[in-house]
């Protein structure tokens, strides 16, 4: 471990793994990065198959650790909150959060990739290569194959250690499952839903044809539109839909008077501003959307597993990215402790983080039912107006499930989740049953018995579950 000589091989190029390149090019490693894809700082990379990132605070602790926390600031566009839209093309605003200061941002993928793709070639002994397809790992031998597209030809590299970050469709992921004598455990569940990305352009003048500042989503029940500000005045589209099931699928949108028809029902007020929504839909890929869960993420020392290829998750929580970048974090921690081995420090980093990224897979998914159909639901409307009363009045006190999952970034994700949804359901109970009225004007008096009584209710619950998990 103190041997700063050792060979890292790292393969993919995205986020995460430009992030580990950069960190351990920080720390004096000797690291090679391997990436299928072209350099994206000098080709046009296809559109249609990135959802448009949000960036938070989990991730941004990730660029303090590297010192980008100003440069990476400047490439975000900040959202206060959601602004949900009906069919009627009325709106009302939702935030994030009671205290100000907390945010998340729209922030593109490509432009954050370049920034670290740049810091870390700064280090002469982190090294990119693209155009390399990894087809295989022997974790034995702790060697790689590749296919370079660029001869056509394949050739083997060899390391220390090799990590992979080349996300859903990891090739070291695959080589474990293939493994017979790995005990390898797998999962991967995919939504009946996929998702299509679209775009609303800016004016001639360059400026937004929709408010700027927020997370427009348009809640359907079984399906949602989102759309996400980028500097340049246009948003980031995406239509999450069934493949196959309701009135309107993927598989039923065949023609384009088909697509404006479904648009002029549902979204008639994002119609006005899509003027290139036909061509755009039939060019665009539809691309699914699905959750992966493994163990262990490494073999004995010598390989491991990080940010998606580990724990693929759904994007409705907007943490796919943050949790990516924790993992760094995580990593960088475990690194600190000096344990003595590669071996020693994958295990103790897998003991640390697969108990938060499950949780994080999970809230991902309750976030998927929250924002397609829950946000206009009469009591979780009541609920989100009661929490952000309280974060405001008592911003020390409380936090919502989500300020804890977003803005609580020394919150492990599997806390956030317990207490989270305890939380949630006390405060729903609460104003279902009628022991919270919500007046229109609660005065602080009456917020602080909210509170007491949330409190409460909330630890009755967490011991309830205690005790119930001591019983089996």
């Amino acid at each position: 471990m103190k041997n700063k000589q050792q060979n890292i091989l790292i393969i993919g190029a995205g986020l995460c793994g430009t992030l580990l390149a950069l960190r351990l090019g920080q720390r004096g490693y000797k690291v090679s990065v391997y990436e299928k894809r072209p350099d994206l700082r000098t080709t046009e990379m296809a559109s249609g198959r990135s959802i448009n990132l949000a960036f938070s605070d989990r991730g941004n602790k990730a660029m303090k650790l590297v010192g980008l926390e100003e440069q990476v600031k400047g490439l975000c566009v900040p959202m206060h909150g959601r602004l949900i839209h009906d069919k009627n093309g009325d709106t009302v605003q939702s935030n994030y959060s009671g205290r100000k200061e907390e945010h998340i941002n729209s922030i593109s993928r490509n432009d954050l990739n370049a920034l670290l793709l740049n810091e870390a070639e700064k280090h002469a002994h982190v090294n990119f290569y693209f155009n390399r397809t990894c087809k295989s790992v022997n974790f034995e031998q702790t060697t790689a194959l590749f296919h370079d597209e660029g001869s056509q030809k394949d050739f083997i590299e060899d390391a220390d250690v090799i990590i992979a970050a080349d996300g859903v469709g990891s090739s070291l992921r695959r080589s474990y499952f293939l493994d017979r004598d790995f005990l390898f455990s797998f999962s991967q569940d995919y939504l009946t839903h996929g998702y299509k990305e679209l775009s609303i352009l800016p004016n001639e003048n360059g400026d937004y044809l929709a408010k700027k500042n927020a997370l427009h989503i348009w809640p359907r029940k079984d399906f949602m539109l989102i759309a996400l500000p980028n500097l340049d005045g246009s948003f980031t589209v995406t239509l999450f839909l069934s493949y196959d099931g309701g009135l309107y699928n993927f598989n039923n949108l065949t023609t384009e008077e088909k697509v404006v028809e479904f648009f002029k029902t549902e979204f008639p007020d994002a119609l006005l501003i899509m003027p290139n929504l036909a061509a755009e839909f039939f060019k665009n890929p539809t691309s699914p959307l699905g959750t992966i869960k493994c163990s262990p993420w490494h073999y004995k020392g010598n390989t491991l597993l990080i940010g998606d290829a580990a724990h693929a998750i759904v994007p409705f929580y907007g943490q796919g990215m943050n949790a990516a970048f924790e993992d760094v974090v995580v990593l960088d921690t475990i690194l600190d402790m000096n344990l003595g081995s590669w071996e020693a420090t994958f295990k103790a980093y897998q003991k640390k983080r697969k108990i938060d990224t499950d949780a994080i897979a999970d809230l991902a998914m309750d976030n998927f039912q929250e924002m397609k159909e829950h946000v206009i639901d009469p009591i979780f409307q009541q609920k989100r107006k009661l929490e952000l009363l309280l974060e405001k009045t008592f911003p020390a006190h409380y936090h919502s499930k989500y300020a804890m999952v977003t803005f609580t970034e020394d919150l492990d994700y599997h806390v956030a989740m317990l207490r989270g949804r305890a939380q949630d359901r006390a405060v729903l109970t609460l104003l279902s049953n009628g022991t919270i009225k919500l007046n229109p004007k609660p005065t602080k008096e009456d917020l602080q018995k909210f509170l007491e009584q949330i409190k409460h209710d909330t630890n009755q619950i967490l011991e309830n579950q205690r005790h119930a998990s001591l019983k089996y």
